[in-house]
This record gives structure tokens, C-alpha cells and sequence, in this order.
């Protein structure tokens, strides 16, 4: 059997531009592809599952793995730690999966470094109008948390161009075809292909 590992995405996104429904509705097209499970300190909420949520682990545990360099990236968020080990990561592509990574530009930037082989896409809503709509329908917030969040979105957005591929959420059904055939497009590539069919290329050549 030809072994042919997975391509790491680093998916993007300002809050409310529709990454996650996007992510959720590839993911039951293409079931193969997998989404990364962050490792948190956390406590764990009600109907959460460990290592389906997060892994959670410990601060003594996390500092543990950080010391031996497993995080390929890691934030503090609230006091709480989040990290993506690349153990992991490691073993779901070289199981073959396209692996998806949610981070955001900051998180984006650390892995490139340490694998720049990662292939990123950047998703934006239509317009700061759409934005500040979906941003509000979200429920009871003050004007002045959303203008906060607007803020945090423009300044988010502002990274775009940083990614290989950007794709704009208008349609919901057009961005996500869009995101099928990144996937599509990048298991095409010349050296996934000799490594997916690498007895047919033989027997052709022969």
C-alpha cells in the first residue's frame, strides 16, 4: 500500500465571519479531514469530551510538555493555557488526513516557522456591514462590547494577507465550495500524487 501523509491547514478568520460553519460543513463532506485538538488547562465544561473538545491536561503537565518543546504553538487566554501539540499533529497527517489547524494570526505565525510546508487559508466576511449584522444577531451584547469586537476583527483582518489562499463568505455555499477545492487542488499537487500513486506512475513509465 502507498503511504501518502496529510497537509496541514492553518484556517483563519475575524469572529463572525462563519470560519467554524464552514470548517463543520467540510468536514461532514470530506469526512478524511481532520480538525486539531488543542491541549488546555482549562476546566472542562458540561457536554464536553476530552480529546474531542481539547485535551486536557494540567498546568504541571503543560509546562511539562512545553519544556520538551511539544507545542508547536501555545497561548494564554484568561489565565488558562492552549497549545497545538505537534506530536499529535504528526501522527493524524502521517496517517494520511489533511489535518485543519483554527488559530488565529498569531498562532499562524508560530507554526509557519516551524512548518512552513503548512498551506494557510484566510476566511473574510463580504463586508464590515455583514460583519457587524452577524456580530449583533449573536444576542444580548452592549454596542460597546460589538464595537470592541468590530475592532478586534478589523484588526485580525488586517493579516490577510499573510495566507496562501483568502476566501470571502458571502454565499455560504460558494465559500464552501471554494474551500473543497483548496483541498482538492493541494492533493493534486505533484508530489502528493507520486506519493499516493506511486505504483501507477511506475507501471505507466514502464
Amino acid at each position: 500500500m502507498n503511504h501518502s501523509s496529510g497537509i496541514l491547514y492553518i484556517i483563519s478568520a475575524p469572529s463572525g465571519a462563519g470560519k467554524t460553519s464552514l470548517v463543520k460543513a467540510l468536514i461532514d463532506a470530506e469526512p478524511s479531514i481532520r480538525v486539531s485538538v488543542s491541549h488546555t488547562t482549562r476546566a472542562m465544561r458540561p457536554g464536553e469530551e476530552n480529546g474531542v473538545n481539547y485535551h486536557f491536561v494540567d498546568r504541571a503537565e503543560f509546562i511539562r510538555m512545553t519544556e520538551h518543546g511539544d507545542f508547536l504553538e501555545q497561548a494564554e487566554v484568561f489565565g488558562n493555557l492552549y497549545g497545538t501539540s505537534q506530536s499529535t499533529l504528526q501522527q493524524t497527517l502521517d496517517e494520511g488526513h489533511d489535518l485543519i489547524l483554527e488559530i488565529d494570526w498569531q498562532g499562524a505565525e508560530q507554526v509557519r516557522k516551524q512548518m512552513p510546508q503548512a498551506r494557510s487559508i484566510f476566511i473574510l466576511p463580504p463586508s464590515q456591514q455583514a460583519l457587524r449584522q452577524r456580530l449583533t444577531n449573536r444576542g444580548q451584547d452592549s454596542d460597546e462590547i460589538i464595537e470592541g469586537r468590530m475592532r478586534e476583527a478589523v484588526s485580525e483582518m488586517s493579516h490577510y494577507d499573510e495566507y496562501d489562499f483568502v476566501i470571502i463568505n458571502d454565499d455560504f455555499a460558494v465559500a464552501l465550495e471554494d474551500l473543497k477545492a483548496i483541498f482538492r487542488a493541494n492533493r493534486l499537487q505533484q508530489g502528493s500524487q507520486q506519493q499516493r500513486h506511486s505504483e501507477l506512475l511506475k507501471q505507466l513509465l514502464a
